[in-house]
């Protein structure tokens, strides 16, 4: 039979829940997390991930505007051969801008997007 130590050591509590800074890297995941950051106590009580929740939902509403105006362009045939570069180039920036608020949101920044960032923080502070 195996000697069993007699000093046993109590296992600490597990804490539950996202801590703050990987809530507010979900945020931007997509709109879902965001929203549900949003409803669910204890996340919509923390003004970080309200504010990374609220830019999530305005970066995708932007995103979404401008790729909607660029395709209203495509009617017209010559100015589909325009609007083709420019669908990927907002693409591409709105990418390379997620991934930046993906890092600064983990390592607990309030990393404002150019007028987006004012309209999030607004809300955030609204509570």
């Amino acid at each position: 039979m195996p000697d069993f130590p007699t000093d046993s050591v109590t296992p600490q509590p597990v804490q539950s829940g996202l801590s703050t800074n990987a809530a507010g890297t979900l945020a931007y995941v997509t709109i879902i997390p965001a929203i549900i950051f949003l409803a669910v106590d204890p996340y919509n009580k923390n003004s970080f991930v309200r504010f990374h929740s609220w830019q999530c939902l305005f970066f995708a509403g932007a995103l979404f505007v401008l790729h909607l105006g660029l395709s209203i362009f495509t009617i017209v045939p010559v100015l589909a051969l325009v609007t083709f570069p420019l669908h990927l180039l907002v693409s591409l920036g709105g990418f390379i801008l997620w991934i930046i608020v993906l890092m600064k949101a983990n390592q607990g920044q309030m990393y404002k997007l150019p007028v987006i960032g004012d309209l999030a923080e607004k809300q955030a502070n609204a509570m």
